[in-house]
């Protein structure tokens, strides 16, 4: 039962003594492992959703182990049919080089085995990149392709990975460009996974969201975003001139 539910023993034997509420995505994991109609699936998976909002502090992860959180996204992601993932601050982890990922990850004072451990767990979660039966969908900002994170060479090679996996068919990548005026904020980081969970990312902690109208405000937000973004060639010239402009800065040293 755990390994069809995809969570460990303990969690499962927690759940069922009642010693830990289950999230909506435990809920639906459990009643798909043990084969319930979709409409008693349907049921006892709105009501988990209608009451949760999950909040997992980042000290928490690091407790436990921040790699573990890329096994979990990965489980998630090995699941949904569909991707929807804004980001104003950096570079979303799917698109990430390696050496972008180690300069993010730095900050959080891991081990060097334990940054490793999560380095290797993130560019795992990249093959979903290359699953052709989901739809993959980003919203960067301008601004995150112009952050220093790494050195300007760095930087280039991250922008060149970007344009390159924008080309495939089931990937949609745009760019919120500085050039033209907003009427919408760009608060944080969000993750839409099958139109009925919300990943967020804060200062303190990562919040899962899944009440249908909350949910619902992210879309719209989204959607709004996308809607004035580059893409497709427009957006990989724009790419290209932030690279052209960090490898001058780097040849002029």
């Amino acid at each position: 039962m755990a390994r069809s539910a995809l969570m460990s023993p303990s969690k499962l034997s927690k759940i069922e003594n009642a010693k830990l509420a289950p999230s909506a995505t435990d809920v639906e994991r459990i009643l798909t492992a043990i084969g319930v109609s979709n409409e008693v699936k349907a049921e006892y998976t709105e009501a988990a959703r209608a009451s949760a909002t999950e909040a997992t502090a980042w000290r928490l992860l690091k407790r436990i182990g921040v790699h573990k959180g890329q096994q979990a996204a990965k489980a998630l992601e090995a699941q949904m049919s569909t991707l929807r993932l804004f980001q104003p601050a950096l570079v979303p982890g799917l698109l990430q080089t390696p050496e972008y990922i180690r300069a993010v990850l730095k900050r959080h004072n891991l081990s060097e085995d334990a940054l490793t451990r999560t380095i290797n767990g993130r560019l795992e979660r990249q093959a979903v990149l290359y699953d052709s039966t989901k739809s993959l969908q980003f919203v960067i900002t301008e601004p995150v392709l112009r952050w220093r994170t790494v050195p300007p060479q760095m930087l280039a090679a991250q922008l060149d990975r970007i344009a390159s996996i924008s080309r495939l068919p089931h990937v949609d990548v745009r760019v919120v460009p500085l050039a033209i005026q907003q009427h919408d904020i760009a608060n944080h980081a969000f993750v839409i996974r099958d139109d009925h969970m919300v990943t967020i990312e804060t200062v303190h902690a990562e919040v899962v969201v899944t009440d249908p109208r909350d949910v619902g405000l992210y879309v719209d937000k989204f959607n709004g975003f996308a809607a004035v973004a580059l893409a497709g060639d427009r957006m990989r010239s724009l790419l290209e001139d932030i690279r052209n402009d960090f490898l001058r800065e780097q040849e002029t040293g």
